[in-house]
This record gives C-alpha cells, structure tokens and sequence, in this order.
C-alpha cells in the first residue's frame, strides 16, 4: 500500500470517529464527559480530546464548566438551514402558483449566494415555453428585484462582502454600474418593502421581488413577479406590489416569522 493510500485511510478514519462522537452527543440524554465518550466509542482518549477540542472551536460542539460536552449551536444550525430549504421550497410552490394565477405574472423565489441570486422555484406562465429563467439560473444581485431585496436586508459589513468581488457590468441603459449608487438604491428598498428591476438585466422585462423572513427575522429567500413592460404596465405596478409584498409575508408566517 502505498503511501497516499495510507493517509486517505487515516483521513476517513478520522472523518468516521468524528461521526461517531457526533452521533453519540445526539443520542446522549446529557452531556457526556471525555472519559464516557471514549468509553462509549472505542476511541483512544488522545485523539477524542483532540477531534473534540477542534469541533469545540468552531462550535460543533459545547463544552460545559465541568468539561462535558453536548452538539454545538453550529452544528444545529447548519442542520437547520437545509431543513430550512426543504420546507422553504415545499411551502413556496402554492404560495407561487397563486401568486401565478392572480396576476398571469411569471413567479419566482430565489436566494442569495454573495453578488448573485439562484432561482430554487419557478412557476411559469408559459410551461412549455423555455424563458431565459429556470431553476438553478443564476443572476446578478445588483440588476435583480430579488437580489436587491436581499442584500438590503444585510449589514453594512456582510453587504461590503457579498459585493467585493461584484464587477457591476452593464447590461442596458437602465443597470446600476456602480457601488455607491447601488447602496442609494438598497436604502429605498429597506424604506419601501419591496424592489424592481426596471428593464435593468434585460431591455423590455420587469421584476418586482420582495423578501421572505424566517422565524428570526432574518430575510432567507425573496419572491417576484415577472413579464415584459407590455404585461407590467405602469397602471398596473401598485396591484403587483401588493400581491407580491403579501405572498411573500404568507411564506414568510410559513417560516414561523413573526412581525413586531
């Protein structure tokens, strides 16, 4: 056996006894001491000290006053967010279709993934007919109603990290291509609920997106409404907004958001 071999072979040892101690924390009706896990798994107390002083520091596990240790805060949470999703998409696709059905609109609910937005669900107007948007479509944040309504959503800091590596391109006339415009824009999103792409990614389309809280407050995912500037007139934008403002607060009570 050769000698990369042989560090794969430690490498998923190492990798299975972490899941071992995990699996043992979940099950363990307190928290368990080094001395009970090592009993308990069959793992030398060195490398348990070791495997558990490295999850302790990034929080996948907790470590007690009397240095007993439980699941972590972080390893609940990454959990969580996929949790999170699954039931983020379940809970969307009716809230979508009607939102679909009441303005003939194409609906849309997307994520943020730094300077970009993944479309996670469509309901289309035309479902035989393949638009530029389908699932797993990626678009810049800064020219999209649902990218705009999440970053307006993040601090300062988060906002300046999401956007760093952001090269604002310009995709017509109507596109933001810089920065410090760009923040003007995100303070009127936060003041008003709700933002639009105005003919901004594509000459001839409009979006108008508002964004969907979780039970924390947190804005997790953000939902539009979509067509061309003959289907989203000017008289017909107020009506859109609401439909739009009001799906989005219904998936958002589904996420167990709370107002107040």
């Amino acid at each position: 056996m050769g000698s990369g071999q042989k560090l794969m072979q430690g490498n998923v040892r190492v990798i299975d006894r972490v899941f071992d101690i995990i699996e043992l924390l979940s099950q363990a009706q307190t928290p368990m001491s080094l001395t009970r896990i090592v009993s308990a798994s069959g793992i030398s107390k060195t490398t348990a000290f070791r495997l558990l002083q490295s999850m302790n520091n990034r929080h996948y596990v907790e470590k007690d006053k009397d240095n007993c240790y439980s699941i972590g805060l972080k390893l609940i949470e990454s959990v969580s967010y996929h949790i999170n999703g699954l039931e983020l998409q379940t809970e969307s696709k009716p809230i979508l279709a009607e939102l679909r059905r009441k303005l003939n609109l194409t609906a849309h609910l997307g994520v943020l993934d730094s300077h970009e937005v993944i479309y996670i669900e469509k309901i289309d107007i035309y479902p035989m007919t393949r638009l530029y948007t389908q699932v797993g479509y990626r678009s810049p944040a800064y020219c999209s109603s649902m990218g705009k309504c999440l970053l307006a959503c993040l601090s300062g800091s988060e906002l300046e990290k999401a956007m760093y590596a952001c090269k604002f391109e310009r995709f017509t006339k109507n596109t933001i291509t810089n920065f410090t415009d760009f923040k003007k824009c995100l303070k009127q999103v936060r003041e008003q609920g709700y933002a639009m792409d105005d003919q901004e990614y594509m000459i001839g389309h409009r979006c108008i997106g508002a964004p969907v809280f979780d039970y924390r407050g947190d804005a997790i995912a953000s939902i539009s409404a979509s067509g061309t500037t003959a289907e989203i007139t000017d008289e017909k934008i107020p009506q859109i907004i609401d439909e739009v403002r009001s799906s989005a607060l219904r998936l958002s009570r589904k996420m167990a958001y709370t107002e107040g």
